[in-house]
C-alpha cells in the first residue's frame, strides 16, 4: 500500500474525510480503523494505544476506531487486554466490539489490519486500496512486515507481549504518517 506524503511544495497527501450533513460543524479528519478477528484483543488494544499516541502528539485531526471480522456486537475487551492496557493508563473497560461493515470501511481513510487474512476480507468488501497490515505499513511495503499474533486465550504474559509489539508498531506508523497528519 502506498501512502502519499505532502511536502514543502504543497504536494497533496491522502484525501481527508468530511463529516455527513447535519453532523455538526464541518471539520476535516483523517480516520484510521484497526481490524482484527473478534475485536476483543488486538484491535481494541491498538485503538487504545493510538488514542494515547494521538493525545501525546497533539493530533486533533485524527480519529481512530476498531472492528473485527468475526466480532459479535457488544462484547467487552478480554480481561487480560483490559489489565495490560490499564497498567499503561489506557482504559478499555468501556470498549464494546463491533463487526467490520462496509460503512466502517468507507469511513476509514486508512485501515490497519493485524494479519493477512484480515486483508483478504477487506479486499472482498472493496477496501483493499486503503488497507495494509500494521506490520507491512510500518515496514513500508507489501509483505515486508509481520502479522501481530493473536493473544486470545493465552496467559497475561502473551497479552503483555502483544501490547508492547502494538505500542512500537503504532508509534512507528504515526511517525510514518506525521508528514501528512501532524498539525
Amino acid at each position: 500500500m502506498h501512502v502519499p506524503t505532502g511536502d514543502a511544495t504543497g504536494a497533496k497527501g491522502p484525501e481527508m474525510s468530511e463529516p455527513q450533513a447535519g453532523a455538526g460543524p464541518r471539520t476535516t479528519t483523517f480516520n484510521i480503523l484497526f481490524v482484527c478477528t473478534g475485536n476483543t484483543c488486538r484491535s481494541p488494544l491498538a485503538e487504545g494505544i493510538a488514542r494515547g499516541e494521538l493525545e501525546r502528539r497533539g493530533w486533533r485531526n485524527v480519529r481512530v476506531a476498531s472492528a473485527g471480522l468475526a466480532a459479535r456486537p457488544g462484547e467487552e475487551a478480554t480481561g487480560h487486554a483490559v489489565t495490560v492496557a490499564g497498567r499503561d493508563g489506557i482504559d478499555l473497560s468501556a470498549h464494546r466490539s463491533q463487526p467490520l461493515t462496509p460503512g466502517l470501511a468507507e469511513w476509514a481513510d486508512l485501515i490497519l489490519a493485524m494479519g493477512p487474512s484480515h486483508l483478504a476480507a477487506l479486499h472482498r468488501i472493496g477496501a483493499a486500496e486503503k488497507a495494509a497490515t500494521l506490520g507491512d505499513f510500518v515496514a513500508g511495503g507489501e509483505g515486508e512486515g509481520y502479522p501481530v499474533a493473536d493473544p486470545y486465550g493465552g496467559p497475561e504474559e502473551v497479552y503483555e507481549e502483544t501490547y508492547r509489539e502494538l505500542r512500537a508498531l503504532i508509534s512507528a506508523a504515526f511517525d510514518r504518517l506525521a508528514p501528512i497528519l501532524a498539525p
